[in-house]
């Protein structure tokens, strides 16, 4: 006999991760739960939930429609973690506040179409030593067959910079915005070649002119 009990066999089911993609009318339908699940994963001082939760919900409304929205959800016996994202505009305006030097093959992937950033990642603070934010941005970028990823995170949580540069991304920037955080991390994860002299797998370009 194993040992094994019916409860013990239930409990392990209930522990698989599962991924689901959502559209955007879905991902409206679950706004509430995600918008939790966001406030609950986010470091946030005492009083600061609402305007987190709420500077979410306006973000994700926006995101929705964006042309190539995509977003996936994990899920266990609850909703543990989510990642979204949408290709990159190809008039560059995402690129707005960049300071410092552009790296040329950014312009090029982004007027092209290539260039998918990811914009919200969320996984419940008793998941994560799962890799379940590892594999679910892995899962969508390889979805979207993105060349290179972008994304910018609060200069403020050095954890959260931290966590993806242990993934392969690597932080080439500061953007500056008016709203929201007043600075931002900008960082990229190239899936092609690397070399020594493109370590990053990029062209770097001090011409490349940006939006302002």
């Amino acid at each position: 006999m194993s040992g094994r009990t019916d409860g013990d066999a239930l409990a392990e089911a209930m522990d698989v991760v599962r991924l689901r993609r959502l559209n955007r009318w879905q991902a409206e339908g679950l706004r509430e739960d995600l918008a939790d699940l966001y406030v609950e994963s986010a470091t946030v001082v005492p009083g600061g939930e609402y305007h987190n939760r709420e500077a979410f919900l306006e973000r994700l409304a926006a995101d929705v429609q964006r042309p190539g929205f995509d977003m996936l959800v994990a899920e266990t016996a609850a909703l543990a973690g989510f990642v979204e994202g949408y290709p990159l505009p190809r008039d560059g305006s995402w690129w707005q506040g960049l300071a410092g030097p552009m790296p040329h093959d950014l312009e090029q992937l982004t007027a092209s179409g290539h260039l998918f950033a990811i914009s919200e990642l969320a996984v419940h603070p008793h998941e994560r030593d799962r890799g379940i934010a590892k594999h679910l941005q892995e899962r969508l970028l390889t979805d979207n067959e993105a060349s290179v990823a972008a994304t910018l995170l609060d200069a403020s949580n050095p954890a959260a910079v931290a966590s993806f540069r242990t993934w392969g991304w690597q932080e080439i920037g500061e953007v500056r915005r008016p709203a929201g955080p007043p600075v931002l991390s900008l960082l990229i994860l190239a899936l092609g070649e690397r070399s020594a002299d493109r370590p990053d797998g990029l062209a770097h370009n001090d011409q490349t002119q940006r939006p302002e």
